[in-house]
């Protein structure tokens, strides 16, 4: 199962992905630049920066390829290399930025980041970097049938949903989800204290509702919790927030946010197991801060690295 491609023809994104190597396993275009955002300067506008993610097998050839055609887009660290530029990027949440490149006319960024760290980052919320971003609207330009990848996409916006059930309220509104949705990726981000909007959340979902459904549709039409009033036209969801629906929540959480929370409750030197440890969780009635606390740990070490990494690449 694929994510939906938005319908909108896509040819200014597609001239772009024109200028480099076509080796890729999946690419999309995200931010203000696709997408209108409440509050930004122009909303979705012509002058809005174009933000891209490449997913590639090969993270050395693909960054050779792409110094040959475009080695001018690379900072001072192209004169060691593909082998070292692949290797910088494995470093904080495995992506590689090439920032401010003029492209077509308009200013475009793009990250580079290999299908397996991608896939297991999808899986496993291991950094959430850009697993946060997939569970946000963005426009696919191109996927190839890897199927492992496509199967983690979906898991990837399914644990989004899990979080989000268990951060929320037993009754909410189909706007509340996708605001506890789209505010996963920026628990603990440090730049949403330092430059960042901290109503960009907000800025997000409002003017966005329709892609958000096209997304999570197939998923909440398959979770029990959630009705669709259609003639209303309005999600209504009703969550179990006993115990045993916590616990069944919890366990199936990504492995990386059981291991934070796991971490956070146990005390050093108990070693009990992780399904242990959930039980107790699911019993606490903060259980959804503690989700949350979970969520802003991954979030912080990955997004203070990979800040630090963008003054090397950036130049």
């Amino acid at each position: 199962m694929a994510l939906p491609a938005l319908s909108s023809s896509g040819v200014k994104f597609r001239r772009v992905l024109a200028h480099f190597p076509q080796e890729l396993s999946l690419a999309f275009a995200y931010g203000s630049g696709v997408f209108r955002q409440a509050g930004a300067s122009g909303g979705h506008g012509e002058n809005n920066m174009l933000d891209f993610v490449f997913a590639v097998d090969d993270s050395v050839t693909w960054h050779m390829m792409n110094l040959l055609k475009n080695r001018s887009h690379y900072s001072f660290l192209k004169v060691f290399g593909p082998k070292q530029i692949s290797s910088i990027q494995t470093y904080g949440a495995g992506i590689y930025y090439n920032t401010l490149v003029p492209c077509n006319g308009k200013m475009i960024k793009y990250g580079v980041i290999s299908t397996d760290t991608l896939i297991d980052d999808l899986l496993h919320w291991k950094t959430l970097y850009v697993a946060g971003r997939l569970q946000k609207p963005v426009k696919i330009l191109t996927q190839n049938e890897n199927s492992k990848l496509q199967a983690a996409l979906v898991s990837n916006l399914k644990s989004a949903v899990t979080a989000a059930f268990l951060m929320l309220p037993e009754s909410f509104s189909e706007e509340d989800l996708y605001m506890q949705i789209a505010g996963l990726s920026y628990s603990g981000d440090f730049r949403m204290v330092i430059g960042e909007d901290r109503s960009k959340v907000q800025n997000i979902v409002k003017p966005n509702v329709p892609h958000f459904q096209k997304l999570y549709s197939n998923i909440l039409q398959d979770c029990p919790q959630v009705v669709y009033k259609h003639h209303l036209g309005r999600l209504e969801a009703s969550i179990d927030k006993s115990p045993e629906g916590q616990f069944t929540q919890l366990m199936a959480l990504p492995r990386t946010l059981q291991q934070k929370i796991t971490s956070l409750v146990d005390p050093p030197g108990k070693n009990r197991d992780v399904e242990e440890i959930l039980l107790q969780v699911a019993h606490d009635p903060d259980c959804g801060f503690v989700v949350h606390q979970g969520i802003s740990g991954i979030v912080r070490s990955s997004s203070i690295v990979q800040s630090a990494k963008t003054i090397l690449t950036a130049g």
